[in-house]
């Protein structure tokens, strides 16, 4: 009779679990009233089975009444807790948002100002370098004055060099012409070819 007992103890359990799982279905409509659940079949004749079993149904019939407000604010404060985490979340985003935001810009303004001064690094050289080729330029032009002016230093020389030799050649085909004239002797060709 003790194994009857738990057989019948172990299978009773079930159906008010059954009847408990119907009943919050019909609660989310509260103008209906609930329909109580039908009672379990009688398995056995324990009386504390029955008991057991009778009387969760019992309170659950009072408590749909006043559970569908409980369960309307439950439902609103599940809702009110789902917002309030949606909103948690939302400010969270944002904040995360904005710090990628502001790492990103700060990273990008990083970058600009090593740009501009790797650019100004670059325009200094260059200055640096125009400079230095000005000087070289202006050293080489001098330098190049100077041979055009030791040139045509060197060209007047020689220059005056054949006006002197010229003049010296013409003083002396004179002073030759005007011996050859005193002594009235021909010349001879200076060229023994013919």
């Amino acid at each position: 009779m003790a194994e009857e007992q738990k057989i019948t103890l172990d299978t009773a359990p079930p159906a008010p679990a059954e009847t408990l799982a119907l009943a919050p279905a019909p609660a989310p409509a509260p103008a209906e009233t609930p329909a109580p659940a039908p009672a379990p079949e009688k398995t056995s004749d324990d009386s504390k089975a029955l008991a057991i079993v009778e009387k969760p149904v019992e309170p659950d019939a009072p408590k749909k009444s006043s559970s569908s407000g409980s369960q309307d604010r439950d439902v609103k404060l599940a809702d009110l807790s789902k917002e309030k985490t949606l909103a948690y979340v939302k400010a969270w985003e944002d904040s995360e948002k904005s710090k990628a935001e502001n790492k990103a810009e700060k990273k990008i303004s990083d970058i600009l100002a090593w740009e501009n001064s790797k650019k100004a690094a670059v325009e200094a050289q260059l200055k640096k370098i125009e400079e230095q080729l000005e000087n070289k330029k202006a050293e080489y032009a001098e330098k190049m004055k100077n041979k055009v002016a030791a040139i045509h230093k060197e060209a007047e020389e020689r220059r005056a060099m054949i006006e002197a030799k010229r003049g010296e050649d013409v003083l002396k085909a004179e002073e030759m012409a005007a011996k050859f004239r005193a002594t009235g002797i021909v010349p001879k060709a200076t060229c023994g070819c013919f």
